[in-house]
């Protein structure tokens, strides 16, 4: 997988950024900085100029790549999302089977994530914690509608397309394929939120994913 992801680049809508961070490597050091100063402190707390004083470097050379810390945010988490629908699409091309296949695209969007050594500038274990704590805040704003016209918000959407796609494989007359695969992503991120803040209320734990839940819950519904 490593060796997979390590020929990809992986793209982010450009009207997210005014310079590409990945062309240098300030723009690299502000993405893997970024990721470890909003997982520590939080989003709210998060500023370009607390960020630049953990890289030592002129709050301003952080604005010539993003406008604000919004758009940072979102290019984050469009980050992971490109970075998961690669990996599932390696994980399922040759898949024949579709509960298989189901199974193995479940698992992708469920499970306990680690770092990726072929990314080197982007730890995606941090990463998720922020997409687990923070990913709502992207989509939650007055703004939602104009950005997913913009195109925002596309690749999340590619990522729930597919799980779409195989739920119809699996079974074709099923009437709620979209709003199944929604909720598994969705559904996901909560119950991580929950293990992490309010274990009373979900059967997660540190050892118990959520790939067992969801694996269980989409059989029962489509099997």
């Amino acid at each position: 997988m490593s060796n997979f992801l390590s020929n990809i680049k992986i793209t982010v809508n450009q009207k997210l950024y005014l310079k590409d961070p990945e062309t240098s490597e300030l723009g690299r050091n502000i993405l893997k900085n970024s990721i470890l100063l909003i997982d520590e402190i939080g989003f709210e707390a998060f500023t370009f100029k607390k960020l630049g004083e953990r890289i030592q470097s002129n709050e301003s050379s952080i604005y010539r790549y993003f406008e604000n810390k919004h758009k940072l945010l979102v290019y984050l988490t469009s980050w992971y999302w490109s970075w998961i629908e690669y990996r599932m699409a390696f994980a399922t091309t040759n898949v024949s089977n579709p509960i298989e296949k189901l199974e193995k695209a479940i698992k992708l969007v469920t499970e306990n994530v680690v770092d990726d050594n072929a990314t080197p500038h982007i730890n995606e274990e941090v990463l998720n914690r922020i997409i687990v704590e923070e990913f709502t805040k992207t989509l939650m704003t007055k703004e939602v509608d104009n950005e997913n016209k913009e195109g925002f918000f596309l690749v999340y959407k590619r990522v729930i397309n597919q799980i779409t796609t195989i739920i119809q494989e699996v079974n074709p007359q099923y009437p709620y394929a979209k709003s199944l695969a929604s909720s598994i992503v969705e559904g996901s991120l909560h119950q991580h939120f929950l293990k992490n803040h309010l274990k009373t209320i979900t059967n997660l734990s540190e050892k118990e994913c959520a790939v067992d839940f969801y694996t269980d819950m989409a059989k029962k519904i489509l099997l």
